[in-house]
């Protein structure tokens, strides 16, 4: 199956795409009404705008720097997943798609990086909870956002995962127990995003990482993972051809691919692509 993920409702049910996917929260912190014939995504703990209104509500790490985007290492900014009532918000706001289209996706879940967050409430949070390990206790306040959000989707709940496969590099980074979250996700998606494409052997060996994570077998012909995955590709100037190809070896890997933000060059790619795999007829005088 292929899904495009888009700002522009009119492109949700685009031929030749099976499911949109609709960015009712991003991370600029624009935000639109959810709409029926998607699934309604939401960008939880990245939001330059309300980061910028508030700083108050940023993750510092030890020394009090900030998650902001004016830093090395961030794209964004980062809202802290423990702030009681920016978290409270997002889940009103998972609610909200619930109500209108059975499935959400979560996107932008977790801590920012290593380090983060030690504010004070954190600290006092931690402090107060049954955790010995400040990793464990970070993991167990994702699952609960997690399993929170979840709960309120009476369809099926899809999560973003940053594309690192390698065992507890998601933990130690943002947070993210996967076997934890597999209990309350119906499916991750990765994000693998490339301007060009021109190789892909990097694009194989991360995909084929993340099958093996997720409970597949190493053999891409064999036993599914416990909890599928798929994989998302960048569409915006990619060349036709390097589209095709990087969707060739990611549906190879994935159970869906998901093409980003330009649907008319996705939809080329798989004209193309479907193009490609007919076999040609050749016409002779007789």
């Amino acid at each position: 199956m292929y899904g495009v993920v888009t700002r522009n409702a009119d492109e949700v049910e685009m031929d030749p795409f099976d499911c949109g996917f609709y960015e009712v929260k991003d991370v600029t912190g624009r935000a639109a009404a959810p709409i029926p014939n998607a699934v309604n995504m939401v960008s939880c703990f990245g939001d330059n705008a309300a980061a910028a209104e508030n700083p108050d509500l940023v993750p510092v790490d030890e020394t009090g720097e900030p998650a902001t985007r004016d830093r090395d290492y961030f794209d964004w900014a980062y809202i802290c997943p423990t702030h009681p009532e920016y978290r409270a918000g997002l889940l009103e706001i998972v609610e909200d798609c619930a109500s209108v289209s059975d499935d959400v996706r979560l996107d932008d879940v977790g801590f920012p990086r290593e380090g983060y967050c030690r504010c004070d409430r954190c600290r006092r949070l931690f402090d107060e909870s049954a955790h010995d390990e400040w990793a464990a206790w970070r993991t167990a306040v994702i699952t609960d956002f997690v399993a929170e959000a979840a709960s309120r989707v009476p369809g099926r709940t899809l999560l973003t995962l940053y594309p690192d496969p390698y065992p507890d590099h998601l933990a130690a980074r943002a947070g993210i127990d996967v076997d934890a979250l597999s209990e309350h996700v119906d499916e991750f998606v990765v994000p693998l995003y490339d301007t060009a494409y021109e190789t892909t052997y990097w694009l194989e060996t991360v995909a084929r990482g993340f099958r093996s994570r997720l409970g597949g077998d190493y053999d891409v012909y064999g036993a599914p993972p416990d909890t599928p995955f798929s994989l998302e590709l960048y569409a915006v100037d990619v060349g036709l051809d390097a589209l095709v190809h990087a969707t060739e070896v990611a549906e190879t890997y994935a159970k869906d691919v998901f093409f980003g933000y330009d649907a008319n060059n996705a939809a080329a790619a798989l004209r193309r692509k479907d193009a490609d795999s007919r076999d040609g007829v050749v016409h002779r005088p007789e």
